[in-house]
């Protein structure tokens, strides 16, 4: 027997209440073209254990994995190199407390874990503070700007044309929300010093990217003035937290907020996440920061300890004081990211961006040499944009035919750009001299 806890009647005094006519109104937000009319077409209504998993391990069979062959992906997730000792320490029973850590004498593990994160995070960034972290660099992204609009009392924000197209998506989808105007600016590989002809005085913020999702790597400073001469904040973006290993960090180029994806450290590909968002920002706006923050403190003996502080999210029943409704955190990828900078230390950290750099150097060489091929991007850490005379699409399949993950297509992201022969392509320390040698052969051949 079913389990309906609520009559008709509940329901029509729930909807009356809320002012909505039925519960099909929750969702005018979806396209038409994205619901459900019926059953999943060709899906079976049932099958026993077996045979689930049988199907399952097929279709996960026709995956191609990161380590199947020379692989060139980026554009926002990248592969690198994670150490064993991450996958054993996070494992520990040390960090297998409470899930949400509101109880600090039984979670004393996680919270300290949380607290180095966040000293990690603020270190990398140069900023005053971080955060436990948030779901990923996208949706920090987003609440970036909304924070920015608290902060400023105002409501607009400006997104450059280097802007991940992911972030200024799920930018949008908040700001729509909340009232918010959105302004992005056309799409370009070197042109997030434009940020700066397009601040007044009623914009909150400015969103600009560095490196960018082009690989473009630009000082903010003109940005941070200019915004800050119009009383707006200056939100820096990085897809790749590796280059904030050589590149000059969001807190030196005078952001107020620093916000970005740490899936590179400690975190595998995974098909796409979970991922870890890592949010910092400066002293005097750390009150309207979002998430969870971890704070140190003393107990009642004088011993060191750590809590959850400033909690002024809707759990804590701030209601409308909140500064955001992030429920938790991405504690496990958190864990590892600071495994990971932890075995690293500041030194390797640098060393690791070093070997990114130049292996890149190396593929923008060889990719450059090929008749026909013209390295766009005019500056960059580990990726980079190229043109090639031919369609996209067309080389990449041709690449993959080959056993080369050749990148990514602009046209895939930013579909109305013009730039249908334009591919972004990165490489790690897991990128060989044999991979690259190896991407330029098959790219000879097709272009």
């Amino acid at each position: 027997m079913r389990y309906l806890p609520l009559t008709p009647e509940d329901r029509a005094a729930m909807l009356n209440t809320i002012g909505a006519a039925s519960v099909d109104d929750f969702y005018q937000d979806v396209p038409i073209s994205a619901r459900l009319s019926g059953l999943i077409e060709g899906l079976p209504n049932h099958q026993g254990e077996l045979a689930v998993e049988r199907h399952m391990a097929a279709l996960a069979g026709k995956n191609r994995t990161a380590s199947d062959g020379p692989f060139f992906v980026g554009a926002g997730a990248y592969k690198h190199h994670v150490p064993a000792s991450v996958d054993m320490i996070i494992q520990r029973s040390e960090f297998l407390t409470t899930y949400t850590p509101y109880q600090p004498e039984i979670a004393q593990g996680t919270l300290q874990t949380l607290f180095e994160f966040q000293t990690q995070v603020a270190a990398m960034t140069a900023m005053d503070v971080a955060n436990a972290s948030m779901y990923d660099g996208s949706t920090a992204c987003a609440e970036a700007a909304v924070m920015a609009c608290r902060v400023t009392r105002r409501k607009k924000v400006v997104l450059s044309g280097g802007l991940h197209p992911h972030y200024a998506a799920a930018t949008r989808l908040l700001c729509e929300a909340q009232g918010i105007e959105v302004i992005e600016l056309e799409p370009a590989i070197d042109g997030e010093l434009e940020l700066a002809n397009h601040v007044d005085d009623a914009t909150a913020c400015v969103i600009g990217q560095s490196p960018n999702v082009f690989g473009t790597v630009t000082d903010l400073s003109p940005v941070a003035d200019a915004a800050h001469a119009q009383k707006a904040l200056l939100v820096s973006v990085f897809t790749e937290a590796v280059s904030l290993g050589l590149v000059t960090p969001p807190g030196e180029m005078g952001a107020d907020i620093a916000v970005g994806e740490g899936q590179s450290i400690g975190n595998p590909l995974t098909f796409g996440g979970p991922y870890v968002g890592l949010f910092a920002c400066t002293q005097k706006l750390v009150r309207q920061m979002p998430g969870r923050l971890c704070g140190e403190t003393v107990d009642a003996d004088g011993e060191r300890g750590f809590v959850l502080t400033l909690s002024t999210r809707e759990q804590h029943i701030r209601r409308d004081k909140a500064t955001s409704n992030i429920c938790t955190n991405s504690g496990l990828c958190a864990l590892a990211f600071t495994a990971h900078m932890t075995l690293l230390g500041g030194k390797g950290f640098a060393q690791l961006a070093q070997l990114n750099h130049e292996t890149a150097c190396d593929l923008a060489d060889a990719l450059e040499a090929v008749p026909g091929v013209n390295i766009l991007t005019p500056r960059f850490f580990n990726e980079f944009a190229f043109e090639t005379p031919v369609d996209a699409e067309a080389v990449l399949a041709m690449l993959d035919e080959r056993g080369v993950l050749g990148g990514v297509r602009v046209s895939r992201m930013l579909p109305d750009a013009g730039m249908g022969k334009v591919i972004i392509a990165a490489a790690t320390e897991c990128t060989t001299q044999d991979d690259i040698a190896a991407y330029a052969a098959a790219l000879k051949e097709v272009v």
